[in-house]
C-alpha cells in the first residue's frame, strides 16, 4: 500500500509577489492523512482558509487565483506545482498576504525548503485519479488541446509554439514525477516584451525583476515603456537586442520556456485533490485551458465514483432531516412526497431515502402482479432529495422551490420493488450559479446501483 505523505516540521520562506510588489512570507506546515492542500491567511481577522480546489478558482489571466468566503489567493501555481512534484499529499500554507511571492519565477526555491523541512509518510492508503477513457479539452479558436490518456503511471508532455522565431516550438516531458526536482522545478516563467506593455499598463508586475522571468524580445518597445521596465526592474538601464532575451539572461535549459508550461500545468493539476495516474498530454496549454481541463477531470471523478461494498451508506443512522423536517422544506405533499429521511448533506452532496411498501397507490395499477416502481417515480425522488441540497444553498430554503430544467443520461439498472429501501445520493457537478444547480445522481438499493442520472435545476424564490 502507498501512503499518503506530509512534511515532517513547519518551514518557511519569504519573498515578493510579482504583481503586488509586497512582501510576504509562507510557513508551509504538516497537515492530518486526507487534508488535502490548504492556505491560511494569517494577516487577516479569524485567520480563514482558503482550500486549493479546482472550484475556488476565480480568475486565470498570468497566473491561477483562488477564493473562498471572499478571501483570495493569487499565483499559486509554482508552490503547489513543488508540492505536489515532491509527492506530497497533505500540507498547510499559512500565508500572511494575498499573493505567493514570485521567488525567482520557478518551484525551485518552494522544493528546497519543502525538501529541508523533510517528508514523511503517514498511515493513510494514498488516493490516486485514474481513468477508464481519454479525457479531452479543446479550444480551437486558440489551438489549444489538452487530453489525458489512460496510464497505470503519472506522465506530462507539453507542446508550445507562439508563431515567433525568436521562441520557436518547444517540447518537454516528465516521465516520472521523482524527475520534477532537477528537470523541472527549476524552469523560470516567461513573457515577450511587448506584453509587458499591457501588464505594466494595469499596474502589475510590481514585483518583477530581471532575475525571475526570462523576457523574450520579437518587437520593439517605446523608450518610454523601457524606461518603466528599467525603474520595474531596478536596473540602471534596458538593453534590448534586436532578437533574444532580455539583458542577455542564461537558460537553465534549451526548453526552458516548455518545461515551465509544464510546471504550470502539473500546479493547477494539484487543484483536482489528488494525485493522477494518466499521461496528460497538452499543445499550447495555459492556465485558463488548464483549469477547464482539470475541471473536466473534477467532473469525471464524480461521474464515476465507486462506493465499495459494505461501505455505501448505513440506513440506521439517525437521519439529518426527518420527514417533518422535510416538509417544511419542500412543497410536496402525500403522496407526492417521495422521500422519507435526509441521512447525509454538505455543500457539495446530499443522501436521501425512501422505504419502498406495497402501500404505495402506483401498486395498484403499476404491473400489481409483479409490483415495480414506476422509473418517473424514481427520478422524481431522485429530484426531491436534490431539491433539498439545492435549497440548502439559501438562507430561507422554505421562501424557494426547485423547477428542474433538464435530465440527461439516465440509466435504469434494476427493478425497484416493493421492500426495498432507496437510497439517493447526489453531487454537485459544479458551484451552484445563478440559482442554477447541475448534480450527478446515483440510486442504490443495498450496495447495487439501480438508477443514475443527471440533474439540471434553478432554484426560484416563491412570489407571495
Amino acid at each position: 500500500m502507498e501512503k499518503q505523505k506530509t512534511i515532517k516540521s513547519p518551514v518557511n520562506i519569504s519573498g515578493t509577489g510579482l504583481h503586488s510588489g509586497k512582501k510576504v512570507t509562507l510557513i508551509f506546515k504538516p497537515a492530518p492523512p486526507n487534508y488535502g492542500y490548504k492556505f491560511k491567511r494569517i494577516d487577516i481577522q479569524g485567520q480563514p482558509i482558503i482550500e486549493a480546489d479546482i472550484d475556488n478558482v476565480i480568475y486565470t489571466p498570468r497566473g491561477t487565483n483562488i477564493e473562498q468566503n471572499g478571501i483570495q489567493v493569487q499565483t499559486i501555481e509554482h508552490s503547489l506545482a513543488a508540492i505536489m512534484g515532491l509527492g506530497i499529499d497533505n500540507i498547510l500554507i499559512e500565508i500572511n498576504g494575498s499573493e505567493i511571492p514570485i521567488m525567482d519565477g520557478s518551484s525551485k526555491q518552494f522544493v528546497e525548503v519543502l525538501l529541508k523541512a523533510g517528508i514523511i509518510e503517514q498511515e493513510a492508503e494514498k488516493k490516486y485519479l485514474e481513468i477508464d477513457k481519454n479525457i479531452t479539452y479543446i479550444n480551437p479558436d486558440k489551438n489549444i488541446e489538452i487530453i489525458a490518456i489512460p496510464s497505470d503511471k503519472f506522465k506530462l508532455s507539453v507542446m508550445i509554439d507562439y508563431g515567433t522565431d525568436v521562441l520557436g516550438t518547444q517540447n518537454a516531458s516528465l516521465n516520472r514525477i521523482e524527475d520534477f526536482e532537477k528537470k523541472i522545478a527549476p524552469s523560470r516563467t516567461f513573457a515577450f516584451l511587448h506584453e509587458l506593455e499591457d501588464l505594466l499598463d494595469n499596474n502589475l508586475i510590481k514585483g518583477g525583476n530581471i532575475n525571475n522571468a526570462i523576457i523574450f524580445v520579437n518587437k520593439s518597445m517605446t523608450h518610454k515603456k523601457l524606461e518603466q521596465l528599467a525603474k520595474v526592474f531596478d536596473k540602471p538601464q534596458i538593453e534590448v537586442p534586436k532578437k533574444g532575451i532580455l539583458n542577455n539572461v542564461k537558460l537553465k535549459f534549451p526548453n526552458e520556456p516548455a518545461r515551465h508550461k509544464l510546471l504550470d500545468l502539473l500546479g493547477d493539476l494539484a487543484l483536482i485533490g489528488m494525485p493522477i495516474k494518466a499521461h496528460i498530454i497538452a499543445s499550447r496549454p495555459g492556465h485558463y485551458s488548464n483549469i477547464q481541463f482539470t475541471k473536466l477531470l473534477r467532473q469525471y471523478i464524480i461521474k464515476n465514483k465507486k462506493k465499495k461494498k459494505n461501505s455505501v451508506f448505513d440506513i440506521n443512522t439517525p437521519p439529518l432531516y426527518d420527514i417533518n423536517k422535510i416538509r417544511k422544506i419542500l412543497p410536496h405533499r402525500p403522496p407526492f412526497l417521495l422521500i422519507d429521511k435526509i441521512l447525509e448533506m454538505s455543500d457539495k452532496h446530499v443522501i436521501g431515502l425512501k422505504n419502498v411498501t406495497m402501500n404505495e397507490n402506483f401498486f395498484t395499477g403499476h404491473f400489481p402482479d409483479e409490483p415495480v416502481m414506476p422509473g418517473v417515480l424514481q427520478i422524481e425522488a431522485m429530484a426531491q432529495t436534490g431539491g433539498i441540497l439545492a435549497l440548502s444553498s439559501v438562507p430561507d430554503p422554505e421562501n424557494y422551490t426547485t423547477y428542474f430544467l433538464k435530465i440527461d443520461d439516465v440509466k435504469f439498472r434494476q427493478k425497484v420493488i416493493p421492500g426495498d429501501t432507496l437510497i439517493f445520493r447526489l453531487d454537485m457537478l459544479s458551484p451552484i450559479r445563478r440559482g442554477i444547480c447541475q448534480m450527478k445522481g446515483v440510486a442504490y438499493v443495498g450496495n447495487k446501483i439501480v438508477m443514475e442520472a443527471e440533474l439540471l435545476a434553478q432554484i426560484i424564490k416563491i412570489k407571495k
